[in-house]
C-alpha cells in the first residue's frame, strides 16, 4: 500500500467514531474491573456477603470465558453489530442487577451476567478491529486499547472510593452502566456498515465448544477458590494439579490446534500470549501485597507501585504500534521477553533479600515496558493469521488465553504463599513462565506471511 493510500490515523474522520466508541468501551470495562475490586469490601459488609466474596470475582471470570466462546462463534457467522450490541446489553444488565442488589446472592448473579457480557464484548471488539480497519492500522488500534487501561489504573481505585464515600457503592455499578450505553451509541453507526464473512463458518462442533467452555469455567473457578477451602496441604496440591490438567485437556477445542505444544504460527501466538499474561498479570497482584507486608506501605502507596508499569505499558504499546512492522515479530518477542523476564526476576531477587522498595517499583515499571512492547503485537499477528470465517475464533482464543492462564497463575501463586513459599517464590515462578514464553516467541512467523497465507 502506498503512502498516499494508507489511512493517516485511527482518528481520521473515517474511523474516529469507531475508535472513540471502542476505546471508551475498553476503558469502561477496565475501570469497572478496578473499581469493583476497590469497593467490594464495602459491598460485602453492607450486604453481609463475606461467604460469597471470592465467588463475586471468580464467577465473573468464569462466565466471561463462556461469553467469549459464544460471541466468537457468532461473529464467525454474522456481521459484528448484533454480537457487540448483545454483549453490551448483557454487560449493562449485569451492572444494573449488581447496582440494585439487596443481598449478596443477587449481586453475584449480576456479576455473572457482567462476565458473560464483558467477555463477549472484548471478542466482538477484536472482530470489529479486523473488519473495520486496514491491517496497517491494527497495531495503532491495539495500542489505543492498551492505553485505555492506563487511566483506570491511575484513577480507578481513587474515584471508586470517592463515589462510594460521597454517594454510594451502587453508583460504581450504575454509573458505568450509563456511560457504557453512551459509548455504544458512539460506535453504533459505524457498526451498521461493517459486513460479515463472505462464507459462513461450519456449524460442526458448536455444542461441544460451548460445553467445553462451561467445564473450563467451572474448573477455573474451583481452582481460584481452592485456597479458601482450608484443606490439608497434600490435598491442595493434588487438587490444584488435577484442576490444571482438566483445564488443559478441556480447553483444547477452544484454542488453535497445537497451542499447548507451541506449534509455529498462530498456535505459538496464542501460547505466548497466555504465558506472558500469566507472568505479568498474575504476579502483578502481589506487587502491592509485598510492598504492604514487607515494607509497610499504605494501601494507596502500594497501589501506586503499579502506576509506572501501567504508564510504560501504554507508551511502549504506542511505540510498537508505530514501528512494529519494521522491528518484526521475532525481534519484538525477544526484546519484550528479555525485558519482562529480567524485570520480574529482579523483583524476585529484591523480595528475597528485602532490598529497598524503590527497586521493586523501578523493576516493575520496566516489566510494563516489556509487556507493552509485545502484547498488542500479538493481537495484530493473531488477526493477521485469521480469515473472515475465523476472526471470532481467533479473537476468543487470544482472550481465553489471557483469562485462563492469568486466573490459573493467580490461583497457583496464592497456593505458593499459603504453603509458606513467600513472595520471592511467587515472582521466581512468574519469571519461569516468562522464560518458557521464549519457546513460542521464536515461532511466531511474520505478519506479512500471515496475511498472505491466512
Amino acid at each position: 500500500m502506498s503512502r498516499e493510500q494508507r489511512p493517516a490515523s485511527i482518528w481520521s474522520p473515517e474511523y474516529v467514531w469507531t475508535t472513540a466508541g471502542a476505546v471508551a468501551l475498553i476503558f469502561l470495562a477496565a475501570f469497572e474491573s478496578l473499581a469493583v475490586t476497590t469497593v467490594m469490601p464495602v459491598v460485602s459488609e453492607d450486604l453481609d456477603g463475606a461467604s460469597l466474596y471470592s465467588v463475586a470475582f471468580a464467577g465473573t471470570m468464569a462466565a466471561s470465558v463462556i461469553g467469549m466462546i459464544v460471541v466468537g462463534i457468532w461473529c464467525d457467522r454474522a456481521r459484528p453489530l448484533w454480537p457487540v450490541a448483545t454483549s453490551v446489553i448483557v454487560f449493562v444488565a449485569g451492572l444494573i442487577i449488581a447496582g440494585v442488589a439487596s443481598d449478596m446472592p443477587t449481586l453475584v448473579v449480576g456479576r455473572l451476567v457482567q462476565g458473560l457480557g464483558g467477555g463477549g464484548e472484548t471478542v466482538a471488539l477484536y472482530v470489529v478491529v479486523a473488519r473495520a480497519y486496514p491491517g496497517a492500522l491494527h497495531g495503532r488500534v491495539f495500542a489505543a486499547f492498551s492505553a485505555a487501561w492506563v487511566v483506570p489504573s491511575l484513577i480507578g481505585p481513587f474515584l471508586a472510593g470517592f463515589v462510594a464515600d460521597q454517594l454510594h457503592w451502587r453508583w460504581v455499578f450504575l454509573g458505568v452502566a450509563v456511560l457504557t450505553a453512551v459509548a455504544f451509541i458512539m460506535v453504533f453507526g459505524r457498526l451498521r456498515t461493517i459486513g460479515g464473512p463472505t462464507e459462513r463458518a461450519s456449524n460442526e462442533g458448536i455444542a461441544g465448544r460451548i460445553a467445553a467452555a462451561v467445564v473450563v469455567a467451572v474448573a477455573a473457578t474451583a481452582l481460584s477458590m481452592l485456597g479458601d477451602w482450608h484443606l490439608p496441604t497434600p490435598v491442595l496440591v493434588v487438587g490444584a494439579v488435577l484442576l490444571l490438567v482438566l483445564i488443559a485437556v478441556v480447553v483444547r477445542p477452544l484454542i488453535p490446534v497445537g497451542t499447548l505444544r507451541a506449534r509455529p504460527g498462530l498456535p505459538s501466538v496464542v501460547s505466548m500470549r497466555g504465558l506472558i499474561a500469566a507472568a505479568m498479570l498474575g504476579a502483578e497482584v502481589y506487587v502491592p501485597y509485598v510492598l504492604r507486608e514487607d515494607y509497610g506501605f499504605t494501601p494507596t502507596l502500594a497501589g501506586l507501585g503499579l502506576t509506572g508499569g501501567a504508564i510504560l505499558w501504554s507508551l511502549s504499546s504506542e511505540l510498537q504500534g508505530r514501528f512494529g512492522d519494521r522491528v518484526g515479530n521475532r525481534r519484538t518477542a525477544l526484546i519484550g521477553l528479555t525485558i519482562l523476564a529480567a524485570s520480574i526476576g529482579a523483583v524476585a531477587l529484591i523480595a528475597l533479600v528485602t532490598a529497598p522498595a524503590w527497586l521493586i517499583i523501578v523493576a516493575w515499571t520496566a516489566a510494563g515496558a516489556g509487556m507493552g512492547f509485545m502484547y498488542p503485537r500479538l493481537s495484530v499477528l493473531g488477526l493477521a493469521y485469521s480469515t473472515p470465517q475465523t476472526q471470532g475464533f481467533v479473537s476468543s482464543s487470544l482472550t481465553i488465553a489471557d483469562s485462563l492462564t492469568t486466573a490459573s497463575a493467580i490461583a497457583v501463586f496464592g497456593l505458593i504463599v499459603a504453603l509458606g513459599g513467600g513472595f520471592a517464590a511467587v515472582f521466581a515462578f512468574a519469571t519461569i513462565l516468562a522464560l518458557v514464553a521464549f519457546i513460542p516467541g521464536t515461532r511466531l512467523g511474520h505478519v506479512r506471511e500471515a496475511t498472505t497465507n491466512g
